[in-house]
């Protein structure tokens, strides 16, 4: 399973995010996506760990908790929807 993240600082990094995850459980992955034409941060990131147990409790105590100034939203990711979402249809009738 995955954990999203939202509503992230944009200062966070991924060590800032391992750091907190790392006291639930193993972390195994953090990625902290960017904007492709700018490089900045998009205020989200995802954070996957070995326990799913552990993955409930970070999420249950995460959840709209302060970080960084912000109030954070965290729970399950949802799986990524077919053709990728924002971009521009190659049908013209579509737009």
């Amino acid at each position: 399973m995955t954990i999203y993240i939202g509503n992230l600082s944009f200062q966070a990094t991924e060590e800032d995010l391992r750091e907190v995850f790392a006291e639930y459980g193993k972390v195994s992955r953090v990625s902290l996506p960017t904007d492709r034409e700018t490089g900045r941060k998009r205020g989200f990131a995802f954070v996957e760990m070995e326990d799913e147990a552990q993955e409930d409790q970070a999420i249950q105590d995460l959840d709209g908790a302060e970080w960084l100034g912000r109030e954070i939203r965290v729970n399950k990711a949802k799986p990524r929807e077919a053709g990728g979402g924002n971009r521009r249809s190659s049908n013209p009738a579509r737009g």
